[in-house]
């Protein structure tokens, strides 16, 4: 059998680094990668979270997806940006494009991630490690940001590689490199390894990824499952998930963010979907497309996913018409568990609102659409959450009085 050859291409920083090298592009006198800095909403309305943190910023302990507010309590001299999401799908479509140069075999697994399979490449290029610090070398010098590669013999290992010493770092991990290279890491540092997963295995004095490798499958099965056959496989570095190109067809837009510990709260999960509305109905408009159907996925601490979903009268645009639907399945649905990701996906896209409206109707959201594509021109161009109609500030600024 032919031994495969995977790189696991991740940005350093990506939406930082991305808005980073927008401003600088646009005249911009500072680099904000180089000063405490985050990317975030609207910080006066307290409902604006951190999408993501400068390294200096981490430095004063700020997390990701922790309200703004409390980042700024951190570090009074905290900056705050906001996201622009057309850009970083921008720089996105950039870098996938010119990956493509190197390998036709494709699979990307994030606006900022993604793996090539280089088996095939073997034949064409003479060191495929020598390659990868080339294409590290031309991204930073093409693009202006950094990132890190991994190189494996799988996708799992590959993307556990890319995770070590960052940034701007090539790593490996080959089979023969296993035990060397992974099995002394702490247990929680495995993919897909949460932190409740990591606690109950470190009270089982399950301490490194080489314990948990070398743990025997029934201990694992008796407390995690059938989950615990992932854990014992994946400490052995075992997948042969094959690299496969993901389709898009546009059926469906969909955001969703790991949160960097385990919530249980409601309202802040609220917080975190508001901030995830804002940006997904932005991209439908931006888009032109309009949904009929508004779905929240929910991912617990035990790694079940689920979801739920409802579908509006006609389509819409309208970020608080699908705020307010969103809010009513998470509402509804929520099984009062701990949840360490979440997310709003749009589906039954069209380019059309096919309905059929009195003259008064039409007029009145006439003149809402006008309002917000105008507000999406500000927005975008001053900042994402800079401007939004008064009604819409005040469902955020009930669901914080609660």
């Amino acid at each position: 059998m032919k031994e495969r050859i995977i790189f696991h291409i991740d940005v350093n920083n990506a939406f930082l680094s991305w808005t980073a090298v927008y401003l600088l592009k646009n005249g911009f006198n500072k680099d904000i990668r180089k000063v405490p800095s985050i990317i975030g909403g609207d910080e006066h309305s307290r409902r604006g979270i951190v999408l993501a943190k400068s390294p200096v910023a981490k430095k004063y302990g700020i997390v990701t997806a922790e309200p703004i507010y409390q980042a700024r309590k951190k570090c009074p001299i905290l900056e705050i940006y906001p996201s622009n999401y057309s850009w970083y799908q921008e720089k996105s479509n950039e870098l996938m494009t010119y990956l493509k140069n190197y390998s036709p075999d494709q699979e990307q697994l994030s606006v900022d991630e993604c793996f090539l399979d280089m088996t095939g490449m073997k034949y064409i290029y003479d060191d495929l490690i020598e390659l990868a610090y080339k294409i590290k070398d031309e991204i930073k010098t093409k693009f202006g940001y950094t990132v890190n590669i991994g190189i494996a013999n799988n996708k799992l290992c590959a993307k556990m590689a890319s995770d070590f010493e960052k940034p701007d770092r090539v790593h490996t991990l080959f089979n023969y490199e296993i035990k060397e290279k992974m099995w002394p890491l702490p247990v929680n540092d495995l993919y897909m390894c949460g932190k409740k997963t990591a606690e109950q295995l470190n009270k089982l004095n399950i301490k490194t990824i080489g314990d948990l490798a070398n743990t025997n499958i029934k201990i694992l099965e008796k407390y995690f499952k059938s989950y615990g056959k992932y854990l014992k496989e994946a400490a052995n570095g075992i997948d042969n998930s094959k690299v496969e190109k993901r389709k898009s067809k546009n059926k469906s837009i969909s955001t969703t963010t790991t949160l960097p510990h385990n919530y249980k709260d409601i309202d802040s999960l609220k917080r975190i979907i508001l901030n995830q509305v804002e940006e997904i109905t932005r991209e439908l408009r931006d888009k032109k497309l309009y949904a009929k159907t508004v779905g929240v996925i929910f991912k617990n601490k035990d790694f079940i996913s689920y979801s739920a979903q409802e579908t509006f009268d006609k389509p819409t645009d309208n970020t608080k018409e699908i705020l307010n639907k969103t809010y009513k399945v998470l509402e509804e649905n929520y099984k009062e568990d701990e949840i360490r990701l979440i997310g709003v996906r749009l589906s039954n896209l069209t380019q059309e609102k096919q309905e059929q409206i009195s003259l008064f109707e039409e007029n009145k959201e006439e003149g809402e659409d006008i309002l917000q594509k105008t507000m999406d021109k500000i927005n975008n161009k001053f900042g994402k959450s800079l401007i939004n109609p008064a009604s819409f500030n005040n469902i955020s600024e009930k669901k914080e009085q609660k």
